[in-house]
Formats: C-alpha cells, sequence, structure tokens
C-alpha cells in the first residue's frame, strides 16, 4: 500500500474512531512542527494498525485503553475512552477492563482510570 492510500484509509478510520470533531482539530491545528507527526500517525497507528482485519475495532479499543493504563498517558486513555462508544464497547466493558487492569497495572492506576472514565462517561452521559 503506498503512502497516500494508507493516508487516506487512516484518516477515515481515524475519523470513524475518534470522531469528525476531533479529527479536524488536530489536523487544523497541525504547524510546521507536528504536521510530520500528524501525518505519521495518521498512516501508521490508523492507515496501517487500526485497518488490519485480524481484531474488530471492539477489540483494538479495550486493547488501547488497557495499555494507556499501564503506560501511565491520562489524556490518551480518556480520548480512547470517549472513542470506544463509536467501536460498540460499553461502559461495563470498561469497567470490566478497569477491574481487570487494577490486579495486572495496580490499583493506584485502576484508580486513576475509574475517576477519569467516570468523568468521561458522565460528560457523554450529559451530552447524549
Amino acid at each position: 500500500m503506498e503512502d497516500r492510500e494508507r493516508f487516506g484509509k487512516g484518516i477515515e478510520v481515524r475519523r470513524a474512531v475518534l470522531g469528525e470533531a476531533y479529527v479536524s482539530r488536530a489536523i487544523e491545528k497541525k504547524n510546521s512542527f507536528t504536521e510530520e507527526f500528524q501525518d505519521l500517525i495518521t498512516r501508521y497507528a490508523w492507515g496501517e494498525i487500526w485497518t488490519r482485519p485480524g481484531l474488530p475495532r471492539h477489540t483494538r479499543s479495550l486493547i488501547t485503553i488497557a495499555m494507556t493504563i499501564a503506560l501511565n498517558r491520562p489524556e490518551e486513555f480518556k480520548l480512547h475512552v470517549r472513542a470506544a462508544a463509536n467501536n460498540g464497547v460499553t461502559p461495563d466493558e470498561i469497567k470490566e477492563l478497569l477491574l481487570q487492569a487494577a490486579i495486572y497495572c495496580g490499583v493506584p492506576a485502576a484508580n486513576s482510570a475509574f475517576h477519569a472514565a467516570a468523568e468521561v462517561l458522565s460528560e457523554q452521559e450529559r451530552l447524549g
């Protein structure tokens, strides 16, 4: 697959998963310093990995949420909790993932994740 095609597929998946508004803001904010990074993640994270047939997006969302807990990346965690609904992930599945993270990532990591997820899910519920 060529870079142009990979970018096209990547931007399509990125918009479907993260939402049109978020991706548009990220693309609009790019500048000479961040432009190459935006291109890189669109082509490779979204156009190469998220488009692979081996795992459904639902599973990829859960894996990504788990990895952001383990790596202590709270902003990415919140982003992917918000996005998970676009891939059919339910709040109950997120809760189960966080309970498992308490065992494998540690109670403090899961505690922070529970607080952040509750905030995001409450916000989503309010906004409908």
